[in-house]
């Protein structure tokens, strides 16, 4: 492979990581905990919390940090999903199997 077909490669790969890096802000992904909702977008940035109305007050942060945690998990996962599109489509390996199979060819 030329540098130069490499470089396009290179070139073609970060338009397509900031195309998805926009789509990922549009994304909302939502996680509750007993009457605690908090929203992110697919690049990690909390939307919102919301707390109904008779929540514990004590209970509060915890509810918040389980609902959250697992927003994040989730907002990772489809981010994942996202990147190994494009790095498939460029012909890079996209997970760990793939990446062992290439290192053994």
């Amino acid at each position: 492979m030329s540098s130069l077909s490499q470089a396009k490669d290179m070139f073609r790969m970060q338009r397509q990581a900031k195309k998805i890096k926009k789509q990922l802000k549009k994304v909302h992904i939502e996680a509750e905990a007993e009457g605690v909702l908090v929203v992110v977008n697919g690049e990690q940035e909390v939307v919102s919390i919301s707390i109904a109305p008779g929540v514990d007050r004590d209970r509060i942060p915890t509810l918040i940090m389980d609902a959250m945690n697992r927003a994040m998990k989730k907002a990772q996962i489809i981010a994942a999903e996202q990147m190994q599109e494009v790095m498939g489509g460029l012909g890079l390996p996209t997970g760990p199997e793939e990446s062992m199979k290439s290192m053994s060819q």
